[in-house]
């Protein structure tokens, strides 16, 4: 019967496995050089630009919206002219360089003012007849004064009033031809492209239209960057890009000059909005950077090569000493024991095998099981009676050999995997990618910044709305702005005692105590959600009419509680990291991950760099930075981290806040801890395959020949009565088979003093549970 598994298999699968992890190093650790630019800096300027589209992308959207509030919360005048209404309606300050009126139907200018607005590019009579009830913005560039953003209101104007001849005068057209009831007109407003938003040493964004000419330049500190003859090409690169690949961001390198490389990194600006395209395809944002060139870096082929050779000489020689001490043995073992079953036959000449003795091994269980069989030989002969067969029992067997060679492939894993290829934080992380860290916590902050200050701005807006306005619309107004903010988690307005007369949105968590002023503050500093809202003094009402209808909102406030949800979604950033929004003493108000309110930082290393961007009394703060070797959390292992103060100026200046952010520094994508993960991985693959082969020769093999050879020198001791059970069809099973035989032998030859012949023997269970 042929043998199914046994010996052969784990110790074949060891050495392929081993052999299999030697090239793993050569391939994978062997392969990783130090890039003149690190991939890591290459996708913070990539993340950097995705900041700026994104950013560049609200303000554009905050200042759509603002438009349209102010141009409907004006009402234009019934017997004014165009121009008189265009003065009503048009916003005033430096970011307006001018409006037009178009006529409803006809897209026909009826009145103008200020810089020419260049509808050039836009279809004015298409926009003007649009069925959309938000036109979204768009970019013109053909205009003699530059690029210019256009902005669209509509604006219900009166029936205008007739003169004393019964015909419309020539306020007619903003009403149509006809001249009865209210029309819509389309409000046009140009403004100049705003700076963008880039923080940085030495960073310059760039706005790039679609053809990869430069719309707009904003540098960070100093002056931009100039752009040489092959660095001209990054702009458009960046167009196509953004355009032909159907990539949302990339990032490219440029030439290098006095010993700088420049790193560039783009995104486009319709793909941070999934709504629509406002501005349509292949509007991009460059951000530029000279960064120092790498090093060049240890080339790790070499070690790679040694380690690789030494796990192949590991491999060969412990498949070559399991191979000698174990299997070579075993199978010896399988066909003596199969010749000595075959002594005790009835078949012609089978007597003669019983006359050749037994080798014994030399080593270990397969030496034990040998002197036994050859004691039962003998004993088959009439040469000796029972006799214990216990030499050398106390000497190491088949499993401190096994563990000799876990600990042989133990030995070159561990290192691997805990101490070589390992490099300091400090060394290992560029200033470069630090800085970037700084960068983006820094447009972090001027992100929650902005959305608490636009909070606050719409806020104002709607107590301007609610001034001496009855009860019913008040409450109306509520609703409406509530719905309009998703980041108003209550909306509620304070009479004089500090009461609450009106509500919109959910029941307040602390309710703000009657405050004086304008602002934004935090309610609480302690409980399970930080409570912070905005505050705005409502208008005294000008008409003393409203008062007595119940709208009188004398020395009221109108108050908007901001959710915590909205902030964790405001400091959550893709690649930064977990980030966190503190307190002036450092809590927790929210976090890119879970967290409890009002916790401390999960480092004191954090808490200290934290407390670097505080400054004298009366000082705004600057950023820090810094690689933290003790992690974020305990066991965790070095960080890159950055802090920034939340604001310097506007509704949030006085609140203290700060964003904190920690990447952990073998995400990055660097060089050295490449190597050192892979290194690692190389260490653990061996550690692995070793194990489980050597732990499947130990269950198969080491198991069940420690049982057998307690059952051979029984045996051979004088136990006749123990029946003996093969289990497996391999070397083991087969050794057990032919003991059964030669017990059975033994037993008929003590009955009867005569020669036996076995003729059956029983049939292997297969089952683990049988005991022998």
């Amino acid at each position: 019967m042929p043998l199914l598994g046994g010996v052969r298999p784990p110790i074949a699968a060891l050495l392929c496995a081993l052999l299999a992890v030697a090239v793993f190093p050569t391939l994978g650790v062997g392969a990783v050089h130090e890039q003149e630019v690190p991939q890591a800096v290459r996708d913070a300027e990539r993340r950097i630009a995705e900041d700026a589209a994104d950013s560049f992308k609200t303000s554009v959207d905050v200042r759509a919206r603002t438009v349209r509030r102010s141009a409907a919360s004006v009402r234009a005048p019934a017997s004014g002219t165009p121009k008189a209404t265009l003065r009503s309606l048009l916003p005033t300050g430096p970011p307006v360089r001018g409006g037009v009126l178009l006529a409803p139907h006809t897209g026909k200018p009826l009145a103008a003012g200020g810089e020419t607005v260049p509808l050039t590019g836009a279809d004015a009579a298409a926009l003007a007849r649009s069925p959309a009830a938000n036109l979204p913005p768009r970019l013109v560039t053909s205009g003699r004064a530059g690029p210019r953003l256009l902005f669209f209101a509509r604006v219900t104007v009166p029936a205008p009033d007739r003169n004393q001849d019964g015909k419309p005068d020539q306020a007619r057209d903003l009403a149509g031809e006809q001249g009865d009831g209210a029309r819509e007109v389309l409000l046009v407003v140009s403004e100049k492209v705003a700076a963008l938003a880039v923080h940085g040493d030495g960073r310059t964004a760039q706005l790039v239209g679609r053809n990869g000419r430069v719309l707009a330049t904003t540098a960070a500190t100093g002056k931009p960057l100039t752009l040489d003859a092959k660095d001209r090409t990054l702009p458009f690169a960046a167009a196509d890009a953004g355009l032909h690949t159907g990539d949302a961001s990339g990032s490219m390198l440029g030439d290098g000059h006095d010993g700088l490389r420049r790193v560039a990194g783009w995104a486009s600006v319709a793909a941070m909005d999934g709504k629509d395209d406002a501005f349509g395809p292949g509007l991009t944002i460059l951000t530029l950077r000279d960064v120092t060139p790498a090093k060049g870096g240890a080339d790790h082929t070499g070690f790679a090569i040694v380690a690789a050779g030494a796990l192949v000489v590991i491999a060969v020689l412990v498949a070559l000493v399991l191979w000698v001490t174990v299997q070579r043995p075993l199978l010896r073992l399988h066909l003596s024991a199969a010749r000595l079953a075959k002594g005790v036959g009835e078949m012609p000449g089978a007597s003669a095998e019983l006359a050749r003795p037994v080798a014994a091994g030399a080593f270990g269980e397969p030496g034990r099981v040998g002197l036994a069989l050859e004691s039962i030989r003998r004993q088959l002969l009439g040469q000796t009676g029972p006799e214990p067969v216990r030499p050398g029992r106390r000497r190491p067997g088949v499993r401190a050999l096994v563990l000799i060679c876990t600990l042989v492939i133990a030995a070159w894993g561990v290192p691997l995997l805990f101490l070589l290829n390992r490099v300091p934080a400090a060394q290992a992380v560029p200033a470069a990618a630090v800085a970037d860290q700084q960068a983006r916590t820094e447009a972090t902050a001027d992100r929650v910044r902005q959305s608490l200050g636009q909070s606050h701005a719409d806020l104002a807006a709607t107590a301007s709305a609610i001034a001496g306005a009855p009860r019913e619309r008040a409450a109306q107004v509520l609703r409406r702005e509530h719905a309009d903010h998703p980041t108003y988690r209550s909306l509620y307005m304070l009479d004089h005692t500090g009461a609450i007369v009106l509500r919109a949105g959910k029941e307040p968590l602390r309710t703000l105590a009657r405050p004086t002023g304008d602002g934004i503050t935090q309610v609480n500093t302690s409980g399970k959600i930080p409570a912070i809202a905005a505050y705005v003094q409502i208008p005294t009402a000008k008409n003393a009419k409203n008062a007595d209808k119940g709208g009188d909102t004398a020395s009221a406030v109108v108050v908007a509680e901001i959710g915590v949800d909205a902030l964790n979604d405001l400091v959550a950033r893709p690649g930064l990291g977990r980030v966190w929004l503190t307190d002036e003493h450092h809590r927790v108000l929210a976090a890119s991950v879970g967290f409890q309110a009002f916790q401390s930082l999960p480092s004191r290393a954090l808490t200290r760099l934290v407390a670097k961007t505080e400054a004298a009394p009366g000082g705004a703060g600057s950023p820090a930075s810094a690689v933290l070797h003790a992690g974020t959390a305990p066991g965790a292992g070095p960080s890159v981290a950055a802090a920034a103060p939340l604001a310097q100026t506007g509704p949030a200046a006085g609140l203290g806040w700060r964003v904190v952010s920690a990447e952990p520094a073998a995400a990055l994508k660097l060089a050295a801890y490449q190597v050192q993960s892979r290194t690692m991985l190389a260490g653990l693959l061996a550690l692995a395959a070793g194990g489980a082969c050597l732990s499947w020769l130990h269950i198969v093999v080491v198991r069940p020949l420690r049982t057998l050879t307690r059952c051979a020198e029984r045996l051979a001791d004088g136990d006749r009565r123990t029946v003996l059970y093969p289990v497996h069809h391999d070397e083991c099973g087969s050794v057990t088979r032919s003991l059964e035989l030669l017990r059975q032998a033994l037993v008929e030859r003590d009955r009867g003093g005569g020669r036996a012949y076995v003729t059956s023997v029983p049939a292997p269970s297969f089952q683990r549970g049988s005991a022998p």
